[in-house]
């Protein structure tokens, strides 16, 4: 090559690395089609054995699918993952995590081999703005994750990511990253935030355990304050939990169970409906109440 065209080359290149950048973010943009508009999903998902037990909670995911068209992809918040910094799972393949202990073996022997979608990560991380989003290719799906979407989706053919909880951030900080979420539900996505409203597990009746609708006091209390509030719209109120009195505090003693429905009600808007079910309380501290987010 002669010096001068050199020259011009180099000189090109700033640009054509710039228009490569323009042309990967539009192949990753087009990943997803445009859809209707999804629904959004808090699902209280309570014991891993719900995984593998037949009973009225898994019946009512069953049936809350039925209510929904089929997702291009889910993106799911679990109570399970929570991390310094906000991640999205960016792998091919995502593993089936069981991160529980003194369960029987058939819920250890359970498989959820879901596909990722590595493009769709990419997208996520590049259309949130008010935070640093990074990529993760070593989680997986916990339980938070798969043990209530095999309800949903048993045949594992839905691309499945999720997005860790920051545990060092605010529960405003949470709920402000879910409202940069909402373009999703446009693109086919269903968004699933997996937890309790209500969840102290050293608060358990152990003797009440197989006991549905068994709530003390202070847990059915604040469970219905939330539901209150969420069919209000006083969301400023929910993201403020800690000041609403000690049975939030005892309920929530911490907040990642609690944080992914803060996830779901932040990506409401207007015309958009809420409806609860699943709405019990189990064990005397834990709420098994779930919602559906629908236009």
């Amino acid at each position: 090559m002669k010096r001068k065209d050199f020259l011009k080359t180099l000189a090109l290149m700033p640009l054509i690395s710039s228009q490569m950048k323009v042309n990967t973010l539009n192949k990753i943009a087009n990943s997803l089609s445009n859809t209707e508009k999804m629904p959004v999903l808090f699902l209280g998902h309570g014991s891993p054995m719900n995984a593998i037990e037949e009973n009225e909670f898994v019946q009512g995911f069953r049936a809350i699918k039925e209510k929904i068209p089929t997702p291009q992809a889910i993106l799911c918040i679990s109570a399970h993952w929570e991390t310094k910094g906000t991640y999205v799972t960016a792998m091919q393949h995502p593993k089936t995590i069981h991160d529980f202990g003194g369960f029987p073996k058939a819920l250890f022997d359970v498989q959820y081999p879901a596909p990722g979608n590595p493009d769709l990560a990419k997208e996520i991380k590049n259309n949130i703005k008010s935070a640093q989003i990074g990529l993760d290719e070593n989680w997986g799906l916990d339980h938070g994750a798969w043990s209530v979407i095999k309800h949903l989706y048993p045949e594992a053919n839905i691309p499945v990511l999720e997005m860790s909880l920051d545990y060092y951030q605010s529960s405003q900080y949470h709920y402000d990253l879910a409202k940069e979420l909402a373009w999703l539900r446009e693109k086919g996505v269903l968004i699933i935030g997996s937890g309790n409203i209500v969840h102290n597990l050293r608060m358990v009746a152990w003797d009440k355990i197989n006991e549905v609708g068994y709530g003390f006091d202070w847990a059915t209390e604040t469970n219905e304050k939330v539901k209150q509030l969420i069919s209000n719209g006083n969301y400023k109120q929910l993201t403020n939990y800690s000041s609403l009195g000690s049975g939030f505090q005892i309920s929530i003693p911490t907040p990642e169970h609690y944080l992914p429905m803060l996830y779901a009600i932040a990506l409401k808007n207007d015309k958009d409906e809420i409806s609860f079910f699943n709405d019990k309380m189990i064990a005397g501290s834990l709420s098994m109440t779930s919602l559906i987010i629908n236009c």
